[in-house]
């Protein structure tokens, strides 16, 4: 359905380095087209009233406030869109994204339930083993093949999207989701997540 879209944009990737703009903006193009189908129809607009016009507005829209906070002078309403947009055509189908996402469940499971591969983490699109990968299966140039990213020396996984990875170089690689890149972990602190009823407790700005 979407072979010429996914095409060009995976080609225009090709074309540039990671490091380039035009990369990410491919990118965020083919991640997030499946999502704009399964994306909630149910539209609201949020307004900022002056608490002298709040009965006049509530009088007017009462069937379409959904909630209202107190900011003091002002409240802010939240309201459902008029019939006609709820109506109106948003391009959105539940069908295709479900889809798309069942067919990358099914496209990994080979990896998943392979009883030759020794898994130890496995997100959206990647695996992480100290298996043999099936050659055929690896060309980092085409799409739906693996692409080799590194070879770690020590792995540690605490939960989905939270791991470090210690490259053969020395370098680490560490995610946790939600915490800023520029907060520094160190290999002991993952370590120290490995024992039962260990925290680590870490600040940053938003």
């Amino acid at each position: 359905m979407f072979k010429n879209y996914v095409d060009f944009l995976y080609n225009l990737r090709l074309i540039y380095p990671k490091s380039d703009p035009m990369n990410f903006i491919a990118k965020i193009l083919l991640n997030s087209l499946y999502g704009r189908f399964g994306m909630d129809d149910n539209f609201t607009e949020v307004n900022v009233i002056h608490k002298d016009y709040i009965a006049d507005f509530e009088s007017k829209f009462m069937d379409n406030i959904l909630s209202i906070e107190d900011l003091g002078e002002y409240k802010l309403v939240i309201c459902k869109l008029n019939e006609i947009n709820e109506k109106a055509t948003h391009n959105v189908s539940i069908g295709i994204a479900a889809a798309i996402t069942a067919y990358a469940r099914i496209h990994m499971s080979q990896f998943k339930n392979n009883p030759k591969i020794n898994l130890y983490y496995s997100d959206t699109d990647s695996i992480y083993t100290d298996s043999d990968i099936d050659e055929s299966l690896i060309d980092a140039k085409i799409l739906g093949k693996l692409k080799l990213e590194n070879i770690s020396e020590k792995a540690i996984f605490l939960s989905p999207k939270v791991y470090l990875l210690k490259l053969e170089s020395g370098e680490l690689i560490y995610k946790v989701k939600g915490l800023k890149h520029e907060v520094e972990l160190r290999l002991e602190d993952f370590e120290k997540l490995l024992n039962k009823n260990a925290f680590l407790q870490k600040s940053q700005s938003k």
